[in-house]
């Protein structure tokens, strides 16, 4: 027997998250027109017009609907990004650009970071395991925001082990051409391997503001580690991205 339930939620909360999951999964591809308010009204089992308003206020907030005067409301361009991790692991040769950068361009996007802090801190706990670093040992955290066609989506928080890159441009407060990896690989510590470990979490009120995340949005945060030659911890990150624009994508071979 199936076993009965209440949804807990609003009605109108109800019926966002039926639209958003149709947009996600690409049943309502980017540029296709909602129906009209009475046609949702009806398709939603004749809801009241204000409950179907606040659905999609709701949507829009979150950047998936935007409404067009006069012509009708419609899923947004780009409303979901698939992310492969491994395309942003290779460091950025001489020539080329920051790999946010470049894989936006890809998609034909434009990618840009803006670098907020630069410091030198006792880590997390958590950081300093990954980085094997002693009680009260201190690293370097840089802070980034990544955008994409100018909006903040993805805030990064990057640790370095102090006495691996004391003396160099890791701890000026400015971007690093190529980024960070490209300059670690110069300096003979190249990245050999990553762990991830992904989590649907509440963001704080860093999160919330950096990001500009609409109300009771949840974030997708990834905890990456980094590894060098002979398995030396070279990085450990935090990535928070808004949970509903992004899917990640892991292409491993399977022995």
């Amino acid at each position: 027997m199936a076993r009965e339930f209440t949804d807990p939620r609003s009605p109108h909360q109800r019926i966002a998250a039926e639209i958003r999951r149709r947009i996600t999964r690409g049943e309502l591809p980017s540029g296709s027109k909602l129906g009209s308010t009475a046609e949702l009204m009806e398709q939603y089992g004749g809801v009241a017009n204000t409950t179907i308003q606040k659905a999609l206020q709701m949507l829009k907030a979150e950047g998936l609907l935007e409404g067009l005067p006069g012509k009708g409301v419609y899923v947004r361009q780009h409303g979901q990004q698939s992310v492969e991790p491994i395309a942003y692991m290779r460091p950025a040769g001489p020539d080329e650009s920051y790999p946010w950068v470049s894989e936006a361009a890809k998609r034909r996007q434009v990618g840009s970071s803006r670098l907020l802090d630069v410091e030198v801190v006792v880590p997390p706990r958590e950081v300093a395991e990954a980085l094997g670093l002693a009680d009260g040992e201190r690293a370097v955290l840089r802070k980034q925001l990544l955008l994409l066609d100018g909006e903040p989506t993805e805030l990064a928080r990057s640790y370095y082990p102090l006495g691996l890159v004391e003396g160099t441009p890791v701890l000026e407060g400015k971007l690093i051409r190529g980024g960070t990896p490209a300059l670690l690989a110069a300096m003979g510590h190249p990245p050999r391997e990553f762990v991830d470990e992904l989590s649907s979490e509440i963001p704080t009120e860093e999160e919330v503001v950096v990001l500009e995340l609409p109300k009771d949005m949840p974030v997708l945060v990834a905890f990456r580690v980094v590894y060098s030659d002979g398995g030396r911890p070279i990085e450990a990150t935090l990535m928070t991205k808004a949970a509903h624009r992004y899917r990640m994508r892991y292409r491993l071979p399977v022995a």
